[in-house]
């Protein structure tokens, strides 16, 4: 979910982040919690977000009751820390107590998957990841967890002879994910992919995955919707050199 514009914000008291900006643009008017909440780039344990009290974004802030925040796991926890330290000061002038509230007392929804992509940090080991993660933050041990079990993407425009094999790779990917696939492993392990996503064609390799992923390409060619609904991803970018 991306955040909604400054307008939809005003009349609304709702508010969806996002960590990505690619996945901000799935929705119109979106933005990044970053761009959003003006969190710094660079982060430590003391940082706050760089919001001036009598900014527009602040006036914003005041008038929300909820913040979903999307694809929170791969997000730093000095981010998440920032926030929570800037929302309390808003709210402290507004509240009796000096209690610390998290966020100023407003509730926040993390979504995300911790099987998939941790904070990225530069040179650092597993522990180092583990450690700027949102469930090694003090915040985590006030945080309530709710768990989807119910994939929707299954049967989602999917022909009743493609459901069972979609389910089946549903759960290869689930069981990779806690690691349930090939030996037992200390956080490195050789995992054998099933037979039927492998590219066989050891002659040309490439243009077999693209004729797979990209299928009649030419006749397609200005048919926006053919490219939306497909896409090759690479891990780096001299993989797509």
């Amino acid at each position: 979910m991306a955040i909604l514009s400054r307008w939809d914000f005003v009349q609304s008291t709702n508010c969806f982040t996002v960590a990505s900006g690619i996945a901000s643009l799935l929705l119109t008017g979106g933005g990044t919690a970053h761009s959003r909440f003006h969190i710094l780039l660079i982060l430590n344990e003391d940082s706050l977000c760089h919001m001036k009290p009598d900014s527009d974004v602040v006036s914003l802030i005041k008038k929300t009751t909820l913040i979903i925040w999307d694809e929170a796991p791969m997000v730093h926890k000095h981010a998440f820390e920032a926030l929570d330290r800037s929302m309390n000061d808003i709210s402290h002038a507004q509240r009796s107590s000096d209690s610390h509230m998290l966020f100023g007392g407003t509730v926040i929804v993390f979504g995300g998957d911790f099987r998939q992509i941790l904070p990225v940090i530069p040179n650092a080991g597993r522990q180092d990841i583990v450690n700027a993660s949102l469930s090694s933050s003090y915040i985590w041990e006030k945080c309530k967890v709710l768990r989807l079990t119910r994939n929707m993407r299954l049967t989602a425009n999917s022909e009743s002879s493609e459901i069972e094999q979609t389910r089946d790779f549903a759960k290869w990917i689930l069981d990779l994910g806690e690691g349930k696939v090939g030996s037992d492993n200390d956080g490195e392990a050789v995992i054998e992919i099933l037979h039927d996503l492998l590219i066989t064609d050891c002659i040309n390799p490439i243009s077999a995955l693209i004729e797979f992923v990209y299928p009649s390409i030419l006749e397609n060619i200005n048919n926006s919707a053919y490219f939306q609904e497909r896409a090759i991803l690479a891990p780096k970018n001299e993989v797509v050199q």
